[in-house]
């Protein structure tokens, strides 16, 4: 018996929903199954040792933020971590964003209370609204369709910066070396962006122009929370007859929804697109074999994605188990850090912040665990804007607490802003070499 879906809103208007839903059954998917199927090949080739994931971007985008100038940014973020991460682990990395549909948030109290006065928790864009009123975060099912909206302009964006020379690798190049010459704590990589200057020289001179040099492949991700929306945007596959979820090309369910015999596994169960699962420090390994038994009963390599949120504190002693536990099973996973929801604290001036140190030393167990064991750490998973924001403490730019207050403006977590980003991914091609040298 499945068990009822958590983390669900309290619609008011179920007609509404009703019609809501109807619409949405009626509209284009988002994706399509054959580039879900790609990505699971891609995937299939990080489990196996052969790629590195790159998944990251806004904790929970907003509908205000469906701008040009903000897409490109967290894009452009991602583009320049993956071309470092790319040179330093001599593979592919697979670039997932964060984006364009990650407008639902579960949250750990159905009501939050100010001054007395106890309204609905903003639970994302999708459900209802940010500010502090009654009208606001009454849940609107209406919002659905302006998830919907604001996801396929995200993700046309994408597309044409994919496709459209913006991704040209020379160019994303040229953006490192402005990093590494400006930023405070730049002048630690230059010899690793020195070296990547001199590959491209090298094919240059050559003569290789090979198109992933002026493309990229990108995906998009959000976790299946909403289950309203997600079953409404699952299409029927054409050619093989499967059901694929079209809202996004991977999907992740998360630490408070992955009951094996939950309503949100039995969704990730029904459909062929690849899935995650985010599993915390508490999680046992018999809790992580009924996932995979749930979720990959056939042993699909690339079909799941185990991302783990453990904290920087407790990531060496609880991940040794579970790894073992699933390489004795043979199963092929992709293994991913998420170095960012374990590590989240509460200042004197009550800001959620997030230290760079915690995250890269939960990043750096993850690799020592996966180096001891023999297994590949897979991937990271993080939080992080384009924009300068103060969200974070630590980095390169030496944000301390009282600078938090300058320009904090998540709507829920705090982010790495883009100098940490990139920071962290020449931090991770270090981690990289070392664990893959004999």
């Amino acid at each position: 018996m499945i068990s009822p879906a958590l983390q669900q809103p309290q619609w008011p208007d179920r007609a509404a929903l009703d019609a809501v839903r109807t619409r949405l059954e009626g509209l284009p998917p988002l994706v399509l199954a054959a580039e879900c199927d790609q990505l699971k090949e891609r995937l299939a080739s990080v489990a196996c040792g052969e790629a590195f994931l790159l998944q990251g971007g806004d904790c929970a985008e907003t509908f205000a933020g469906t701008t040009a100038e903000t897409i490109r940014g967290k894009f452009r973020t991602l583009l320049q971590m993956a071309v470092v991460l790319t040179y330093a682990a001599s593979v592919p990395v697979v670039k997932v964003g964060r984006m364009a549909g990650q407008f639902g948030k579960p949250r750990s109290a159905v009501t939050e209370a100010r001054d007395g006065l106890e309204l609905p928790s903003y639970r994302g864009d999708a459900v209802n609204g940010l500010e502090f009123t009654a009208a606001a975060r009454t849940p609107d099912p209406r919002r659905l369709l302006d998830a919907y909206h604001c996801s396929s302009a995200t993700l046309n964006a994408c597309r044409a910066f994919a496709g459209g020379g913006y991704a040209d690798l020379r160019e994303v190049h040229a953006w490192n070396q402005d990093f590494v010459a400006g930023s405070p704590a730049g002048q630690r990589y230059e010899r690793l962006a020195e070296e990547i200057d001199r590959a491209i020289a090298f094919m240059h001179a050559c003569g290789a122009d090979p198109g992933e040099f002026r493309a990229v492949e990108f995906y998009s991700s959000h976790e299946a929370l909403l289950l309203d929306y997600e079953r409404a945007l699952t299409r029927t596959d054409a050619r093989s007859g499967c059901a694929y979820a079209s809202s996004a090309h991977l999907l992740w369910i998360g630490e408070r929804t992955r009951d094996p015999g939950g309503a949100h596994v039995e969704f990730a169960r029904q459909v062929r697109n690849p899935v995650a699962v985010k599993i915390g420090p508490a999680v046992s390994a018999h809790d992580v074999l009924a996932l995979i038994k749930a979720l990959d009963p056939d042993g699909e390599p690339g079909r799941l994605t185990l991302i783990t949120r453990m904290g920087a504190g407790r990531i060496r002693q609880a991940l040794p188990p579970l790894a073992e536990a699933v390489a004795a099973s043979g199963t092929a996973v992709v293994w991913v850090c998420d170095p960012m929801h374990g590590n989240t604290v509460e200042t004197a001036s009550g800001h959620k912040t997030r230290y760079f140190d915690d995250v890269l030393d939960e990043v750096t167990g993850f690799f020592e665990v996966h180096r001891a064991l023999g297994t590949h750490p897979g991937g990271i998973h993080i939080e992080f804007t384009g924009d300068d924001v103060t969200e974070c403490i630590g980095g390169g730019q030496h944000i301390a607490e009282a600078d938090l207050r300058q320009r904090y403006e998540t709507a829920c977590d705090p982010r790495l802003n883009r100098s940490q980003s990139l920071d962290l991914a020449f931090r991770v091609a270090d981690l990289y070499r070392s664990s893959s040298r004999p």
